[in-house]
């Protein structure tokens, strides 16, 4: 009999996951939980998760779900509530006009990605991703298939701009994947060019995927700028992923939203239909009354908005002063994209080399720009309280005081 370990050796994955690759950012969050169990105290800057706790009324609005007898299936596209109530809360907060049939609730803004691309994408297709990039975007493409293809954006200071997408469209593409405010960057692509990029995208019959769950999180004077308030005919080119989960801190609830075009919305709903059916039901209708009580909502990503400003008005200039760090103030989201290719060469080959040393030394675990298509750069996370970012970079510097060469 084959012992279990040789048999997980020889499980014939599917060639669609085998070509896949771990989420380096849930790994590296991971490996900082396994050093908290073997008792290091560590300051974890990896995941991209809010540290406040999702906001009271919504959590009495489960509840009410819940006493309401809510426990049972809905509908595919999610609950008749919970739809409208995204189309109002988008008429009141940018003016913008779609029908409840255009929405499809998911569980989270991932399963929101993967309906758009699963629905959309044939192998031999190409997708053209803004590199740097979220680490799930090219891994998504692989799934379904396609070919990314990459448009490298530090010459534009990694916001993509309409000149980029048009000399990079060809006869096979047939998607253009946007994150804006960005994951890992934190640039905000401005709305004359969003504009821009989808109507070059649309005269030329590419579809747009625009992953808007930071939205709410760009720091003034960004604007913060939906595609779902574009004119109809560029609508119908664009599906717009949304999430509960940073804007809410409703991480562990999954529940996010598509906008798109009926057609698309369909087939998104057909494919739901074999996989999860719908988000949890009472999760649903929680999110649909913080949808309808817009004051409260507000204040509540107006409170944890101000709260990441005021960290990053700190970090940023700390990690510009320390050595061999490079980085530029954020616009949107909550991350700092630290360039640290000036300290590459013959004692760190690569920037992971750079995140194993803080990891052992300063056990400040940070995320490699590998996975983002970034060598060279580390991604750091400021959701997390002021104390510890103070106490990390203050780890940080200490490191490379006494452990770096003066030759890097």
């Amino acid at each position: 009999m084959k012992s279990s370990n040789a048999a997980a050796e020889n499980f014939p994955v599917s060639r669609n996951v085998a070509r896949m690759k771990m989420s380096s950012t849930l790994k590296a969050g991971q490996t900082a939980g396994l050093l908290r169990e073997r008792g290091f105290d560590v300051i974890d800057l990896t995941l991209g998760e809010p540290d406040f706790p999702t906001p009271e009324f919504i959590k009495e609005y489960a509840w009410e779900g819940l006493q309401k007898g809510l426990t049972k299936y809905t509908p595919t596209a999610g609950l008749k509530t919970f739809q409208e109530s995204i189309v109002e809360f988008y008429a009141k907060e940018f003016g913008a006009h779609f029908s409840p049939q255009q929405i499809v609730a998911t569980d989270g803004g991932k399963q929101a990605l993967f309906n758009a691309c699963c629905t959309l994408l044939n192998p031999g297709d190409e997708v053209l991703i803004p590199q740097p990039y979220w680490v799930t975007f090219p891994e998504i493409v692989k799934f379904c298939g396609a070919t990314s293809v990459f448009i490298e954006t530090e010459t534009s200071d990694f916001i993509l701009t309409a000149e980029q997408v048009q000399d990079s469209i060809t006869d096979k593409t047939k998607l253009l994947i946007i994150n804006s405010p960005n994951n890992p960057t934190g640039r905000v692509i401005h709305k004359n060019e969003l504009i821009k990029i989808v109507e070059i995208c649309a005269e030329r019959n590419v579809y747009v995927l625009t992953d808007e769950c930071y939205l709410f999180f760009a720091y003034p004077p960004s604007e913060v700028f939906t595609s779902a308030s574009l004119p109809e005919d560029l609508r119908r080119f664009v599906c717009v992923a949304g999430s509960f989960s940073k804007t809410y801190a409703m991480t562990g609830w999954r529940i996010g939203y598509t906008i798109a075009n009926e057609e698309w919305t369909g087939q998104m709903t057909k494919l739901q239909s074999h996989s999860t059916s719908h988000p949890t039901s009472f999760v649903q209708y929680a999110c649909a009354r913080a949808m309808e009580n817009h004051a409260a909502s507000k204040a509540a990503v107006n409170l944890m908005l101000a709260e990441y400003k005021r960290r990053k008005d700190w970090l940023i200039p700390a990690l510009q002063q320390t050595r061999n760090f490079k980085c530029q103030m954020p616009e949107g989201a909550f991350y700092a994209f630290v360039d640290v290719r000036e300290m590459l060469g013959e004692q760190f080959k690569t920037s992971a080399d750079v995140a194993e040393l803080l990891l052992n030394e300063a056990h400040t675990v940070v995320t490699d720009g590998e996975g983002f298509g970034a060598d060279g750069f580390l991604r750091i996370s400021y959701a997390t309280s002021l104390e510890n970012l103070q106490t990390a970079v203050e780890r940080i510097r200490k490191v490379f005081e006494t452990t770096i060469k003066e030759a890097v």
